[in-house]
C-alpha cells in the first residue's frame, strides 16, 4: 500500500470538521462511493446527507471512497495498491456493502474504474460471497439504472432516507446474499436486477421483461412526503469542495414548473417544501460550524417563505438561482453582496420558451436581469440550452438578441451565458425525441460565440457537445450499454468503443422513437403515467 496515497488521505482528513469515526466491531460496515473525485464528490449534498443518516445509527459505521484524480490514479497504478476509504485507509473490498451515489451518466465509466481498483469483478453475477454486496442510488437510479444494472446487487429507485433503513433490516437478518436480494424485492422502491430477464427484438429494441424470484414486475419510485423529518444537510465541513465551508441545506425537494426537458420537475413529483420552522432550525444549528449558509432547491424564488429565511440576521446566504419573476426581483435586495446569482432562460424566443413551458416572458428575463446588476452584483449568470425539440437557427439568434438585451439594460457586472445541450430524459414529455447530433449543435454554438464576440462585459461558456452525445446515449440505454461501458476502461474514444463493441449511440441518443416502443426503464412507476407525458409532448410539439 503506498505511504504516499495514506498520507494524502490523512491530510485530507486533516481539514476536514464533522468527520465520523466509529469501531467496525459489531457494525455493518458500509463504504459509501461517490465515482468522481473527492472535490467533486463532497460538494454534493445528497451524498454528505446518506453519509450523516448512515452514521446516526449505532450499528453502522460508513465510510467514504471516491474516484482518485490522475495523479493519485497512477500512483495506485505503480504500487499496486487496492482502492481504501478515506476514514480508515482500509480496501473498500473488506466492507460488507458498498453502496454508491451517482448523479450524472457520465460518471458511469468511473464506477468500473472503481470495481476494477478495488479488485473487485465488474458483474454482480461473478461475485460470490467473498465479496461486498454493492448497491446504488442517487437520481439516475430514479429514471434508469439499465445502462450500470447489472453491476450492482441492489438499486434505490427514489428518495434513500427510509428505503436504507428497510435494506439495512433486511441485511442484518439475512444469512447469505441470495437470501438477502429475495427479501430486499419485497421492500418498495428496491430493485434487484439479476431478478430479471430482457429479452430483445432483431432490431434491438425491448420486447420484454421477464421478472423471476417473485421479484414486482413494476417498481414503485419510493418518495418523502415530509422533507422536515429529513434532515438533508452538509455534515461535513471542508475547504476541499466547491462549497468552501459553506453548510448546504434542502429547502426545496422537486419543481413545481415541470418545464418539458427537465427530469427533475418530473422524477421528484410532488413538489414539497421544508417548513420553515424545521428550516429555521437546521440554519441555527449549522451557523456555529460553518462561515455561510447555502439553500437548495430547484425554485427557491417559488418557497412561499423565502424572504422571511433570508432576513434571518447575522446569517451570509448563498441560493442556488434565482426564477426571473416579479417575486424575484423583490428578493434581489436581499442578495446583495453576493458575487453571482443566476437566471435559466433556458431559451432565447417566445415560441421555444412556449415549447419547453418554460412560463416566463421576456419582459420577465430583462426586468430580473436589470435588477440584479444594478444591486451591484458581479456576475449574472444565464443558462440557455441549444438543440431543444422543434429549435431553428431563428431561435438560437434570439439568444444572441437576448443577451445584448440584457447588456442594454445595465453597463455594470457582467454577464455569462452558461450554454448547455439538450438531452431527452426519461420520464419527461420529451423522452421519445431524437437528440441533436454533435455537428449541429457545434454550428450553434458558434452562431452565439460570433454573435457576442464583440459586446462588452458578456461571456460565453458551454458544455463538450460529444460529451453531452455521450450523455444522451448513456441517459437512454439499455443493458447492452454495459458492455460498451466496460470496453472504455482503457480506452479515451468512447465513440469508437462503442462501434467496436457492435453498440451504436446514435441508435439511444439521435433516434426518435415511437410511443408503442418498450422503453428500458417502463418497468419504474416514477408518479407519471405515459398518456401524461404523451399529453404534454402534444401540447408542445403536436403529433409524435
Amino acid at each position: 500500500m503506498s505511504r504516499r496515497l495514506i498520507d494524502k488521505a490523512k491530510a485530507i482528513l486533516r481539514a476536514e470538521r464533522g468527520t465520523i469515526y466509529k469501531d467496525p466491531g459489531g457494525r455493518i460496515n458500509i463504504c459509501l462511493i461517490y465515482p468522481n473525485t473527492y472535490h467533486v464528490g463532497m460538494s454534493n449534498l445528497g451524498f454528505q446527507a446518506i453519509y450523516g443518516i448512515l452514521n446516526k445509527r449505532d450499528d453502522v459505521l460508513c465510510e467514504r471512497a471516491f474516484l482518485p484524480d490522475e495523479q493519485d490514479m497512477e500512483e495506485y497504478q505503480r504500487t499496486d495498491t487496492e482502492l481504501f476509504s478515506i476514514e480508515s485507509q482500509r480496501p473498500v473490498k473488506r466492507f460488507h456493502i458498498l453502496c454508491f451515489s451517482v448523479s450524472f451518466e457520465n460518471d458511469y465509466p468511473n464506477i468500473l474504474k472503481i470495481l476494477r481498483l478495488a479488485r473487485i469483478p465488474f458483474r454482480a453475477k461473478d461475485r460470490d460471497e467473498s465479496f461486498p454486496m454493492i448497491a446504488f442510488g442517487g437520481i439516475c437510479a430514479f429514471f434508469n439504472p439499465e445502462p450500470i444494472a447489472e453491476f450492482f446487487d441492489a438499486v434505490f429507485i427514489g428518495e434513500g432516507e427510509e428505503v436504507i433503513e428497510e435494506f439495512l433490516g433486511s441485511y442484518r437478518h439475512g444469512r447469505n446474499r441470495r437470501e438477502i436480494l429475495k427479501d430486499i424485492t419485497g421492500i418498495e422502491g428496491i430493485y434487484v436486477p439479476q431478478f430479471y430477464d430482457v429479452i430483445y427484438n432483431e432490431d434491438k429494441t425491448i420486447r420484454d421483461r421477464i421478472a423471476r424470484e417473485g421479484g414486482p414486475q413494476v417498481i414503485k419510485k419510493r418518495w418523502i412526503k415530509d422533507i422536515s423529518s429529513h434532515r438533508i444537510v452538509s455534515c461535513i465541513y471542508t475547504p476541499n469542495t466547491e462549497f468552501s465551508n459553506m453548510a448546504v441545506i434542502e429547502a426545496m425537494r422537486g419543481c413545481p414548473w415541470k418545464c418539458r426537458f427537465c427530469v427533475t420537475g418530473y422524477v421528484y413529483k410532488p413538489s414539497r417544501k421544508k417548513d420553515i420552522e424545521a428550516l429555521k432550525a437546521e440554519i441555527k444549528d449549522s451557523i456555529s460550524s460553518a462561515d455561510r449558509v447555502g439553500l437548495v432547491g430547484p425554485s427557491l424564488s417559488d418557497y412561499s417563505d423565502i424572504a422571511e429565511v433570508l432576513n434571518i440576521p447575522g446569517v451570509d446566504f448563498s441560493i442556488t438561482s434565482l426564477r426571473a419573476s416579479k417575486r424575484s426581483v423583490a428578493l434581489v435586495h436581499l442578495l446583495k453582496g453576493r458575487r453571482s446569482v443566476s437566471i435559466a432562460p433556458e431559451a432565447g424566443s417566445k415560441r421555444l420558451r412556449d415549447v419547453i413551458d418554460k412560463r416566463i416572458t421576456e419582459e420577465d428575463i430583462l426586468e430580473t436581469s436589470r435588477t440584479v446588476l444594478e444591486a451591484g452584483i458581479e456576475n449574472l449568470r444565464l443558462y440557455f440550452m441549444i438543440g431543444l425539440p422543434t429549435e431553428t437557427e431563428d431561435d438560437i439568434i434570439q439568444i444572441v438578441e437576448l443577451a445584448k438585451n440584457i447588456r442594454r439594460t445595465s453597463k455594470r457586472g457582467r454577464v455569462t451565458l452558461s450554454i448547455s445541450s439538450f438531452v431527452p430524459k426519461p420520464f419527461t414529455p420529451f423522452q421519445w425525441v431524437k437528440m441533436e447530433d454533435v455537428d449541429t449543435l457545434k454550428h450553434r454554438l458558434k452562431l452565439i460565440k460570433s454573435g457576442l464576440r464583440d459586446v462588452g462585459g458578456v461571456r460565453v461558456l458551454h458544455d463538450v457537445p460529444k460529451w453531452a452525445y455521450m450523455q444522451g446515449f448513456l441517459s437512454r440505454g439499455d443493458r447492452q450499454v454495459s458492455y460498451a461501458l466496460e470496453n472504455m476502461l482503457d480506452n479515451g474514444d468512447w465513440l469508437k468503443v462503442c462501434l467496436n463493441a457492435g453498440i451504436d449511440p446514435a441508435f439511444y441518443a439521435l433516434r426518435q422513437r415511437p410511443v408503442d416502443e418498450v422503453l428500458p426503464w417502463d418497468f419504474i412507476d416514477c408518479g407519471i403515467t405515459k398518456e401524461k407525458l404523451i399529453e404534454e409532448y402534444r401540447k408542445a410539439i403536436g403529433d409524435l
